[in-house]
């Protein structure tokens, strides 16, 4: 019984850690949200982020909502020789500022989780993948400057959805690829 006891303990932290719930923003304004966001800093555990973090530089997405609602992202980044575009669409959950990605292989909860509307906005995604499950944190900044408070405010946020310090990009501005944004 006492040997049984430590592995129960630990079996059961780890599913209330895998049942907590991350927290929305309160009273979401998806009209405020919408815009042109600067991917400022990201922390994620994805196996290609891991081992392309040091050489990204601040993208670009775009933000726009569906007259149901849904959420639109136009994302450009700047690669090596070219800009690179993916458009993604995510459904309302029914929760204000939580949308589900859905596609055959993969599943997408986007959650925004903190935002003044103006300067910053902390957004979490949950990817779900048969082959790699993951999770990211990204901070949006209106400008391609970024504060010490906000950026310390991210940062004290990534241990709380399982990731850690060194899966951290905190992304060069870039002056590539903005025309593309619009």
């Amino acid at each position: 019984m006492t040997v049984a006891l430590p592995s129960l303990a630990l079996s059961l932290l780890c599913l209330l850690q895998a049942g907590a719930e991350i927290p929305a923003q309160p009273d979401f304004d998806a009209e405020k949200f919408a815009g042109m966001w600067h991917v400022t800093a990201t922390a994620s555990n994805c196996s290609i982020f891991l081992k392309m973090k040091d050489g990204m530089k601040s993208s670009i997405t775009t933000i726009s909502f569906t007259p149901e609602g849904d959420l639109a992202m136009k994302l450009v980044w700047p690669l090596l020789d070219k800009c690179q575009k993916i458009e993604l669409l995510f459904q309302q959950s029914g929760q204000a500022g939580h949308y589900l990605g859905r596609s055959a292989q993969e599943k997408r909860d986007l959650l925004v989780m903190e935002t003044d509307y103006s300067h910053y906005a902390i957004v979490h995604e949950a990817h779900r993948s048969e082959t790699e499950p993951s999770t990211t944190l990204q901070l949006l900044t209106r400008e391609q400057d970024v504060g010490p408070q906000v950026l310390q405010k991210f940062m004290e946020l990534i241990p709380t959805v399982g990731l850690t310090k060194d899966m951290l990009a905190i992304l060069p501005k870039s002056g590539e690829c903005l025309e593309g944004s619009g």
